[in-house]
């Protein structure tokens, strides 16, 4: 019981210093640091998505609160990118405009976690997603996965299944993955849905990078599928695909049993995502979308660049390289943290693979879609004998 002045045990396992704290570190010994360690673009939005276009003469009472369920116009701004991207129409009232796909996940989890529960997260994972599940009182039960995805013999099925108990209530997909690149092949996406059908989980699908794919056809929702489109909870969000993180909107979409409870539960997080973005947010919807073409073919050249630069495999999607760097590690060295402080005395500041799972100590995550393509290349140049020096 956290009495005065204790505070509850879930709140200690998340921290604010999810990524690098050796940003001191770099700015005391470089003119200049790339910051490849938070995921976000250098690339402004389309010109009627920004901030600045939103006025209030055109849109009455701009500062007002926005209806808990959202904008109807970005609702159906919405509908019509899900209409043309996936082929499917979506009902309205079963759509629920976020504050981004954190807060969309965040409420989700408090709709459908108990103290106890467990979510099978397979690893490696978008660092938020471990905390806000924990933050519930859940049990984020972490998986090897992506990386494993070309191990001979690595089965998706089995390694999912003995990570299930009774307690296990929720499965959580991302495709395109944060942080490995990789783009899930129908056929393990199958294996993965086979499992929660047969155990009765909810499947949580984070769609953030799913215009974010290379030299490919799109791929395919998993929340798509119809063997699973009554327990398939999807969240989805500006900030990716259209440049948006700072506007903070997002949508979330599932069957009817769940999403009037989901518009309850958001009424008491966040009330509202804000309502001058969600106007931009329209703009985006509506104007961006050789603005997402531009984009993807920019952060494929800046992603293979990168991987071809490090001698790492090339990424399939996302905006991310998940690299092993243990052979870089000198002897004892049981984490990244030395070449870490290594990469942050050249100016280069990259997130711990521990943040992404803890099966990844000797792991690190750099986003590619950080900094101009100028900066990225002098931030390549200062990694490329860090990473190609073995010291094991």
């Amino acid at each position: 019981m956290p009495r005065f002045p204790n505070v509850s045990k879930h709140a200690h396992s998340v921290s604010a210093r999810v990524y690098s704290n050796l940003e001191q570190r770099a700015l005391a010994k470089n003119e200049a640091i790339y910051r490849l360690h938070v995921g976000d673009t250098y690339r402004d939005p389309v010109a009627a998505a920004r901030a600045e276009n939103q006025l209030s003469a055109e849109h009455p009472g701009l500062h007002k609160y926005a209806p808990v369920h959202g904008e109807p116009s970005l609702i159906e701004a919405f509908i019509a990118y899900v209409e043309a991207r996936h082929d499917e129409t979506l009902n309205p009232d079963l759509v629920q405009v976020m504050s981004g796909a954190t807060a969309g996940l965040s409420v989700v989890c408090q709709v459908l976690l108990e103290p106890g529960d467990e979510v099978l997260l397979p690893s490696p994972f978008w660092p938020l997603s471990r905390g806000i599940i924990a933050t519930k009182g859940a049990v984020p039960v972490q998986v090897p996965f992506y990386t494993r995805l070309d191990e001979p013999g690595f089965d998706a099925e089995a390694a999912l299944e003995s990570a299930v108990t009774d307690r296990t209530v929720a499965l959580y997909v991302n495709t395109p993955n944060n942080p490995s690149g990789r783009v899930l092949p129908d056929a393990t996406v199958d294996a993965m849905m086979r499992v929660a059908t047969r155990h009765g989980l909810w499947v949580l699908c984070d769609e953030a990078y799913e215009e974010i794919y290379f030299d490919r056809e799109p791929p395919d929702a998993v929340w798509k599928r119809r063997g699973i489109r009554d327990r398939a909870i999807a969240f989805h969000t500006l900030s990716k695909t259209y440049g948006f993180a700072g506007a903070r909107v997002g949508f979330t979409h599932g069957p009817e049993g769940v999403m009037a409870a989901i518009r309850g539960m958001q009424t008491f997080h966040t009330y509202c995502a804000p309502r001058p973005m969600q106007f931009g947010a329209v703009g985006a919807l509506q104007q961006g979308g050789t603005w997402v073409e531009e984009s993807r073919s920019l952060y494929r050249e800046a992603g293979y660049q990168a991987a071809d630069a490090l001698g790492v495999p090339r990424p399939e999607g996302g905006t991310f390289l998940f690299i092993d760097v243990s052979a870089q590690l000198g002897p004892g060295q049981e984490d990244c943290s030395a070449f870490l402080e290594r990469c942050a005395d050249a100016g280069v500041l990259l997130t711990p693979g521990r943040s992404c799972g803890a099966d990844y100590p000797k792991w690190v995550r750099l986003c590619f879609t950080s900094v101009p393509p100028d900066q990225l290349a002098a931030a390549l140049e200062k990694l490329k004998p860090l990473v190609g020096t073995s010291l094991a």
